[in-house]
């Protein structure tokens, strides 16, 4: 009997909540494209919030991800390739 498997085996990534706050146009069909989007990454979503006020041509989202460490550069970088989103900032 051998020690070492012929499989490769995979390792547990440990996932952390991670809080950011995204700044988008279009006001609440921009939220609702954000929320689209992360719907569709697959990553958990803890809690989200929106902020959209009338004659503000921006809106913010705030949303607790739950991501590997490895998986916090590509969600920013996704969500920054969105036509309506000006910036993703980890708070």
């Amino acid at each position: 009997m051998s020690v070492i498997d012929e499989r490769p085996r995979t390792t547990w990534t440990p996932r952390m909540h991670r809080r950011h706050e995204i700044v988008i146009t279009d006001g609440m069909e921009g939220v609702l494209r954000v929320g689209a989007a992360l719907a569709d990454c697959g990553f958990p979503v803890r809690d989200f919030a929106a902020e959209v006020r009338e004659g503000v041509p921006y809106s913010s989202i705030t949303c607790t991800v739950s991501l590997t460490g490895s998986e916090c550069e590509t969600f920013s970088q996704r969500l920054s390739a969105m036509p309506n989103v000006i910036a993703v900032t980890p708070c």
